[in-house]
């Protein structure tokens, strides 16, 4: 984020911020920078890495015409009005093949440290709602990449009424496809009342902007807003196609996180969020300070290199 506000020339330094991990409730161990060794299935293989000065973008105005085809078709041939799915056998393949978190995430039990049995969905749906109780009193940006999105989804549509957030993001989010709106549907049948649209969650107070890249396969029917009905807020998602530059030897991943968090257009959001907020004078001084010190960190090191 600090890379896309300084590449977009923005001068606002991020406000207070808070990673809601969840992957050791899913998986034993995470893949981390100290695994040197290639073949083993906890090496990172995908480092976060400043963006290329050669990136090329590419044309794909022919791509997005058979994306948006493809799009408007997904929903009529796999959903039904009551959200229930045809062809459950060809989804129920192709989550376990392309979501198996999102798989594990609505299916499998996790035990606590005190030995007690808890649907992993429960589990990481708290962790994220005592963080979003912590900061109640606070103007807030959730930012959700992937899974995430429905996570944070699910988390919003149960919120209490004295639980809200101003700007809700996602990116590369698989929030349009069938199976993922099936799912919603059924974890909020009662709200919907024989509505054929999904509802956008009440506690999103202000703005819901979803990012996605046309190469993006997980985020595939990007164009959302066309399953969502605005709220009582009147807000539904605004949708922006853009372009992921995040590349590692050459190699690119229109899906990657920390390409979405250095485009321009989240740049410019995030940007008037931060200028939106309230702060006192001691507040902003000590943002100030933050951000001369990381700028003369960055020229201390391009200097030792």
């Amino acid at each position: 984020m600090t890379e896309g506000l300084k590449t977009n020339n923005f001068e606002t330094v991020l406000p207070k911020f808070e990673l809601i991990y969840w992957a050791d409730i899913l998986h034993d161990q995470p893949f981390t920078e100290s695994n040197k060794e290639p073949d083993s299935p906890l090496f990172l293989r995908e480092k976060y890495v400043e963006a290329s000065k050669n990136f090329v973008t590419e044309n794909h105005d022919t791509r997005k015409k058979v994306v948006d085809f493809l799009g408007r078709q997904l929903n009529r041939i796999f959903l039904n009005e009551d959200f229930s799915l045809n062809y459950s056998f060809i989804t129920d393949a192709l989550v376990k093949k392309y979501f198996h978190d999102l798989e594990i995430y609505y299916i499998r039990n996790s035990i606590t440290e005190d030995s007690q049995i808890h649907k992993s969905s429960d589990l990481i749906k708290e962790r994220l709602l005592v963080a979003l109780k912590k900061y109640k009193n606070d103007e807030i940006m959730l930012i959700s990449h992937s899974m995430g999105a429905i996570i944070a989804f699910d988390v919003l549509s149960l919120m209490p009424p004295d639980l809200s957030v101003k700007i809700f993001i996602t990116m590369g989010s698989p929030l349009g496809l069938p199976i993922v709106i099936s799912k919603i549907a059924a974890e909020h049948k009662k709200e919907l009342n024989g509505k054929n649209h999904l509802i956008t969650p009440s506690s999103i107070t202000q703005k819901w902007y979803n990012f996605s890249d046309i190469l993006d396969k997980i985020a595939f029917k990007y164009h959302i807003a066309d399953s969502f009905s605005e709220n009582s807020h009147g807000v539904k998602p605004v949708d922006f196609l853009v372009v992921n530059n995040y590349e590692l030897n050459g190699i690119r991943n229109p899906h990657k996180a920390y390409g979405y968090l250095r485009t321009s257009e989240f740049s410019k959001v995030l940007n008037e969020f931060i200028k939106g907020e309230k702060l006192s004078f001691n507040e902003k001084f000590m943002r100030k300070a933050k951000q001369i010190l990381h700028s003369v960190k960055t020229l201390i090191s391009k200097r030792n290199k």
